[in-house]
């Protein structure tokens, strides 16, 4: 096998040429990105970079106006739903819920696409719930729960639809320390068992701590593509953020350290 064949065998997740316009703005702009299995791919950037355009478009919730997603080998768009949502899960922003399920109901859903299993199902949902540290909340009605809750009842739904791709955007944003890390934790699990998973993040360290790989977008083009260390630079951080900026080593993880600086100071 060629490596190109290699790597195409490999990928599997492909963006070509994608586009989205609004409002004759170019929200992505020629997009090129291939994501592989056992990976994690942090998307990086300022507030209106893309990034949430780029999750929806790669997993099917918006078409763009040009281009192409290939999803397993097959383009995006021949793909029914129900093998869709067995071969992908997608946490949004926007997660609520709006009607009275319980907590493990919600969870539950994730098993929807596959075929009825009860007592598989049973344990893979007791294991989500486990995992996203919502056990004692199963019984809760949902609509009662706190963001942080929420927003890991959420999780805790896409880790029971067990799929080869993930997408998450911000799943960290309404989440304290501890359970922002427990989050990204079982994230890069995922990825480590073979998972392609791709997350949207504000936070570049936690970024730099969990991620194999940083696509940093800005004004719909990618701004950045590499490894932590070869992303998180002061000259590209500085570029893209227009925010002075120190970029140190962690001591502890062996990885990029991003802290703001002083403007006032130079």
């Amino acid at each position: 096998m060629s490596q190109h064949a290699a790597d195409a065998a490999h990928d599997v997740l492909a963006l070509d040429g994608v586009t989205v316009r609004i409002d004759g703005r170019a929200i992505l702009d020629a997009i090129d990105l291939q994501f592989a299995r056992g990976t994690l791919t942090a998307l990086v950037g300022p507030n209106g970079a893309g990034k949430s355009t780029l999750l929806a478009v790669a997993s099917g919730d918006l078409v763009p106006v040009a281009g192409r997603v290939r999803l397993a080998g097959a383009e995006l768009r021949d793909w029914k739903a129900r093998p869709l949502a067995r071969e992908r899960s997608v946490l949004p922003q926007d997660h609520a819920v709006r009607f009275g399920f319980s907590v493990r109901e919600v969870v539950a859903m994730g098993r929807l696409p596959h075929p009825p299993a009860p007592v598989e199902d049973a344990r893979i949902v007791d294991g989500a719930l486990a995992a996203a540290d919502i056990t004692a909340l199963a019984p809760r009605d949902v609509q009662t729960l706190s963001g942080g809750e929420a927003s890991r009842a959420a999780f805790a739904r896409v880790l029971a639809q067990a799929t080869p791709v993930v997408f998450l955007d911000e799943p960290t944003a309404a989440l304290d320390l501890q359970h922002q890390e427990a989050v990204l934790r079982i994230a890069r699990g995922l990825a480590d068992d073979g998972a392609c998973v791709i997350v949207v993040l504000h936070d570049l360290n936690l970024a730099a701590g969990h991620a194999d790989r940083i696509v940093m977008l800005h004004g719909g083009r990618i701004a950045a593509d590499g490894s932590p260390r070869e992303v998180l630079t002061r000259t590209t951080i500085e570029q893209v953020y227009g925010q002075p900026v120190l970029v140190l080593e962690h001591p502890t993880r062996g990885v990029p350290l991003v802290v703001s600086d002083d403007p006032r100071a130079s």
